[in-house]
């Protein structure tokens, strides 16, 4: 990972594998998470992955005998274990995520790219939740991910058929969010605009979008109004203020 200008530039790296993910790479993205979530510098996240592919999910044979595979159900990371934290985490990060996804996204290595805000993709990606494959169900996070994501019959029809979409047919049902050439490049283009923005604004405006579908209309607009009277009487909003009344560019603390 490298931070600049608050970007977190964060690549999965073992382009050998195709970033197939082993048990060390699992608590290396769980800890990676974990620095992200401590630091107040970083306004953005890119994630991507070097080489060929995003990803190609779980490294099998390496993991066959994984003790942390034995026991699932210890909670180790608040709500998630640690597999699941390596997707799910991306989403609980108080400051937007934007992946960046080119050549294969397979299994976990798709839940991955889930976790994140907002998606970019190559058009020719090969993108697959493919636990069913291997008479598993998608268990990084995929199904908490993909509601709401996606039309409840095509979330079906993901899961149980375990089909390989490219990254068009995949923009097109709302697995992504962009289709783009460069990927990376788009992915950068936007984080370094969203890093540009208040700080506080940003990690506001996630919170409120991470509550619960199920919250209702009126404790979710109790939630908008409690957040708001904390941006009105804060730094970064008086700079704003007088930056555009200044015709400047804001200068936010972090």
């Amino acid at each position: 990972m490298t931070v600049t200008d608050g970007v977190a530039d964060v690549r999965l790296n073992r382009p050998d594998k195709l970033n197939a993910i082993d048990e060390a790479q699992f608590r290396a993205i769980a800890d990676t998470i974990a620095n992200i979530a401590a630091r107040r510098d970083i306004r953005c996240v890119v994630l991507s992955g070097e080489g060929r592919a995003f990803s190609v999910g779980v490294d099998l044979d390496s993991l066959a005998n994984a003790p942390a595979l034995r026991d699932l159900m210890p909670r180790t990371h608040g709500a998630a274990n640690l597999f699941q934290q390596c997707a799910w985490g991306w989403r609980t990060l108080p400051v937007p995520v934007i992946a960046a996804v080119h050549g294969y996204a397979f299994g976990a290595g798709c839940q991955m790219m889930l976790g994140a805000d907002i998606r970019f993709c190559a058009p020719d990606t090969d993108i697959s939740v493919m636990e069913m494959r291997w008479g598993l169900i998608p268990d990084v996070a995929g199904t908490a991910l993909l509601r709401g994501l996606v039309r409840e019959d095509r979330l079906r029809e993901i899961i149980f058929t375990g089909r390989r979409y490219t990254g068009t047919e995949a923009f097109e049902i709302g697995l992504v969010t962009h289709q783009a050439a460069a990927p990376h490049a788009e992915a950068m283009a936007m984080a370094r605009a969203i890093a540009d923005s208040s700080p506080d604004a940003m990690r506001a405006a996630k919170r409120l979008l991470n509550l619960p579908w199920a919250i209702s209309d009126g404790d979710l607009l109790l939630a908008e109004s409690r957040e708001q009277e904390v941006l009105l009487a804060s730094d970064n909003h008086a700079e704003a203020v007088r930056a555009g009344r200044d015709k400047r560019a804001p200068i936010f603390k972090n």
